[in-house]
């Protein structure tokens, strides 16, 4: 591994790093993120660097620690509360749908929440039913919250700073197979909070994806590459706000869309962008969006069942030869 090249976790472990070093405000709190060092240890050592101050390890308790956290924020720090998986951030709901997001609006802008909740999720680690949602569209369904989803290494690495900066609350989804995934970490000095990214150019068909599915979807675009088949990918990056302006920039110019979204399809993100899709680039369209989603089951232990259920490549590229007429 050369200097340039990172995995996933330790690009936010150097974000958290550099967080808690250049902002006395700032401070890391969740269950075993101290003395354990993290679920997925990507706070691991931290502890040791920055002392039980700034690393506070908390009660099995979501919804107290959030709310702990929610008051740290309205106190004028700058917390950074880790959930350990998605599915547990349920326990703090309340906390972070009925006060958090709306905190702003109910005090007539006369408070604001600034903090980061970062939150492991998706399948694909064999964690079975209830450790592997795709809750994000959930989140993004609720005003007041951005909520973000950095695919790549250099996004993992400076996604986090622009969140701290950002004066409202802010959810990190972070796939649990990207943590270990490797990439090059680019020589930016800033990354922007809102707006998605275009991860592969073309002109036959436009692949949306997200999170833990960026790197299926760009092997598909491999795959259809060799069929002579251009797809262009966009990486959302932003989920709330959604940046229209580049999808419908891209759709518009190959005509065609995938979406492909590990959620469930129905009430989906992807049904979301589907929707604004046919609402701004109809006439532009040569064929129905087609989403990619997974099964809408609990999503099962056994690993071959696990795969059947999530989004695949060759799913994707079925899909998008389907839109281009040639399935």
């Amino acid at each position: 591994m050369n200097a340039a090249t990172l995995t996933y976790r330790e690009a936010m472990r150097q974000a958290l790093r550099q967080a808690l070093a250049s902002d006395p405000r700032v401070f890391l709190m969740g269950e075993d993120v101290g003395r354990y060092g993290g679920c997925y240890a990507v706070s691991k050592g931290l502890l040791e660097e920055f002392g039980e101050e700034r690393i506070r390890d908390t009660p099995l308790s979501e919804s107290a620690f959030t709310g702990a956290g929610i008051g740290a924020a309205l106190g004028g720090m700058r917390p950074i509360v880790e959930i350990m998986t998605v599915n547990f951030s349920l326990l703090a709901l309340d906390q972070i749908l009925n006060n958090a997001a709306t905190l702003r609006h109910m005090s007539g802008g006369q408070v604001s929440v600034p903090l980061v909740i970062r939150m492991a999720t998706g399948a694909g680690r064999q964690l079975a039913a209830q450790h592997s949602h795709s809750l994000e569209g959930w989140y993004a369904h609720i005003p007041g919250l951005k909520v973000v989803a950095p695919a790549t290494v250099t996004d993992a690495r400076h996604m986090l700073a622009a969140a701290l900066a950002d004066p409202d609350p802010v959810i990190v989804f972070e796939h649990v197979m990207l943590y270990n995934a490797e990439g090059p970490l680019d020589a930016v000095d800033s990354v922007p909070l809102t707006g998605a990214a275009v991860r592969r150019p073309g002109r036959d068909v436009t692949l949306i994806s997200y999170g833990g599915s960026l790197p299926k979807t760009l092997t598909a675009a491999e795959q259809l590459a060799g069929d002579g088949i251009e797809a262009e990918v966009i990486d959302l990056r932003c989920l709330s706000p959604l940046d229209d302006a580049t999808i419908m920039a891209s759709v518009r110019r190959t005509r065609r869309a995938v979406i492909v979204d590990e959620g469930w399809r129905s009430g989906s993100l992807a049904a979301e962008i589907s929707a604004r899709i046919v609402e701004q680039a109809f006439y532009d369209l040569d064929a129905p969006p087609a989403r990619v989603c997974s099964a809408e089951v609990p999503i099962p232990y056994a690993k071959h069942l696990e795969d059947a259920a999530l989004p695949q490549v060759d799913g994707i590229v079925a899909a998008a030869r389907g839109v281009l007429g040639r399935g």
